[in-house]
């Protein structure tokens, strides 16, 4: 008995560190009882605790109240909403749609219209220079446009394929931008309005994710074909690291407190890496999720990452929200 006892203590033990140690962890889901279709790109205010939810097939942005764990909000009159970005320094959210080629500029606590910005076609991912209060989007056949937060248009740079992720550095006027179907990566230089360099991705195809790590110098981009995850340096483009991913990947993080990266892929899992140093990277963990789900956010706040999950038969649209281990 004694022994037995013994064992079970054991193994309970063991399965508690086991769980401890995990990089993620479900921790809840959040229905979207009324959306249909793919759901594309998220934001996030972190003051309110809202969630932002692109849901492209509704022609809608979710608006999730992580307080209380449901949804709060659904804006309508979009025509597929790809891009969403809340800046918290004006209390302004922008989205952007690809079928009318706009980015709409909404009042963030009473969610009214406050401006239309017409770009014509194919409006996709928003990003923020917080330094120079600029808000960036991609569009069309190959560009990326500059905002004020105001809405007001400043500038663009014109590129050779439509741009899908990009990432600004803070510490420098560099923007890289993914050029899938011109099969590289673009290095843009925000205050001429040039591109200053461009990379191969080798026999790595369809870089549509990206993420970046701006204090070691590494961009990192989730290729589909085949499903890799190249490490480059930024100061030469040079690619130091190339390992397997997970498949369709459309988004990925990275983790800066914990040195992990989040690639989120339609496979149905997550991607989590671990860095060993800035050369050296290691799949530490595949976490399941859906089907079809490739879509996410990493709140560094607060420390979840959240997985847009789009309808499947009779199982509703919801945002998977893992927590993040240590």
């Amino acid at each position: 008995m004694k022994m037995c006892l013994a064992m079970l203590l054991f193994l309970s033990a063991t399965l508690a560190k086991a769980q401890a140690n995990e990089p993620l962890k479900l921790e809840k889901t959040i229905q979207l009882p009324d959306v249909q279709g793919r759901i594309d790109h998220m934001s996030i205010d972190v003051k309110g605790q809202r969630l932002f939810v692109s849901a492209l097939g509704n022609n809608t942005v979710e608006v999730i109240d992580l307080k209380a764990g449901k949804l709060a909000n659904t804006m309508t009159g979009l025509k597929e909403p790809q891009g969403v970005f809340f800046v918290a320094d004006n209390g302004r959210l922008f989205v952007a749609s690809s079928k009318d080629g706009t980015v709409k500029m909404f009042d963030g606590t009473s969610l009214k219209l406050l401006k239309t910005i017409e770009y014509g076609d194919d409006a996709d991912n928003l990003r923020f220079d917080s330094s120079r209060q600029r808000v960036y989007v991609g569009y069309g056949d190959g560009a990326l446009a500059e905002l004020d937060t105001d809405g007001n248009k400043i500038a663009e740079t014109k590129l050779d394929a439509h741009p899908e992720s990009f990432q600004l550095e803070k510490n420098s006027p560099r923007i890289y931008v993914n050029l899938p179907k011109s099969r590289k990566i673009a290095v843009v230089d925000r205050e001429t309005h040039s591109i200053v360099a461009t990379w191969g991705t080798g026999m790595s195809l369809a870089n549509y994710a990206m993420a970046l790590d701006e204090g070691d110098h590494r961009l990192f981009v989730v290729t589909r074909y085949l499903a890799r995850l190249l490490v480059l340096e930024t100061g030469s483009g040079k690619i130091v690291q190339s390992l397997s991913a997970i498949g369709d990947c459309d988004d990925i993080f990275f983790d800066q407190a914990r040195k992990r990266i989040y690639a989120t892929g339609g496979e149905g899992a997550i991607s989590v890496f671990a860095q060993q140093e800035a050369d050296h990277y290691k799949e530490i963990a595949r976490v399941p999720t859906v089907k079809g789900a490739r879509t996410s956010f990493f709140s560094p706040d607060f420390g979840r990452l959240y997985i847009g999950v789009r309808r499947q038969s009779s199982s509703p649209a919801m945002i998977q929200v893992f927590s993040v281990g240590q």
